[in-house]
């Protein structure tokens, strides 16, 4: 049976190696053995293994959640695997529906047809929303429920052509940080906090966070996996790229 060094198993998996280093510490995903070099090697279980924890990890699930669960002796991998299909058909269905939203929402703004305000809010998930606000409101308490409801409100106020130019300009920010990215800028140098400073006026469209609150913010799209999927998506990295440029730009310009 073939085997694979942790580089290897980076390679072919996409997950770095010092992720599955910090899996194999946290007894979440160790090799099959060690070898008398020192090297950690994989086999055909361990692959499978790694599959359920990125399958649940799409899922939003924790690591610690993750190994109990993997753990359990109840643990039923082909009853899990058809429950991950199930989520992803829903999930796809819905996809298709904001496709539909977003083509729809751009022939309008084009002028070549026009939308119901309802229409435009086809194929979101309200609960989907829910668990965020719920998330928010876990880690921040009162603070956070508060700010979820200035944001309700400000949102309330804007127009279809203040949300369509709040979307195109939070498009133009997470491309212009990927391309600040991938020439090797620093998050911390001056013009990535020039492109930071943009962002955080977008953010206060919604709602004016303080210091602790960006910083906060910033390491929610690194380890929220809704989050982190949305910036990866645009490059690989931006999410902790991003919340590495928050936190400088917090600690440095906002106040507690």
């Amino acid at each position: 049976m073939k085997q694979y060094t942790v580089s290897q198993m980076a390679q072919l998996s996409g997950v770095s190696v010092r992720a599955l280093h910090h899996y194999d510490e946290i007894g979440l995903l160790k090799p099959a053995h060690l070898g008398a070099n020192g090297y950690r090697y994989y086999g055909r279980e361990e692959l499978l293994r790694l599959q359920q924890i990125l399958f649940h990890r799409e899922l939003g699930l924790g690591l610690e959640q993750i190994r109990a669960l993997l753990d359990d002796a109840t643990f039923d991998r082909l009853a899990a695997l058809k429950a991950h299909r199930g989520k992803l058909e829903s999930e796809s269905a819905r996809f298709g529906h904001l496709i539909r939203t977003i083509d729809r929402t751009i022939a309008e703004l084009n002028g070549e047809q026009q939308m119901s305000d309802k229409d435009l809010y086809q194929g979101f998930s309200p609960q989907k929303q829910a668990q965020w606000e719920r998330e928010i409101v876990e880690k921040f308490g009162d603070s956070g429920r508060e700010k979820i409801e200035e944001s309700k409100r400000n949102f309330s106020k804007m127009s279809k052509e203040d949300m369509a130019a709040g979307k195109a300009e939070m498009e133009a920010i997470n491309l212009a940080f990927a391309a600040a990215m991938a020439a090797g800028e620093a998050p911390g140098c001056e013009r990535v906090q020039a492109l930071t400073a943009r962002h955080y006026a977008w953010v206060c469209r919604a709602w004016k966070p303080n210091k602790q609150a960006y910083i906060g913010m910033g390491q929610m799209y690194v380890s929220h996996a809704d989050f982190r999927a949305t910036y990866d998506a645009v490059r690989p990295g931006l999410a902790e790229y991003l919340a590495a440029a928050m936190k400088v730009y917090a600690e440095s310009s906002l106040g507690d």
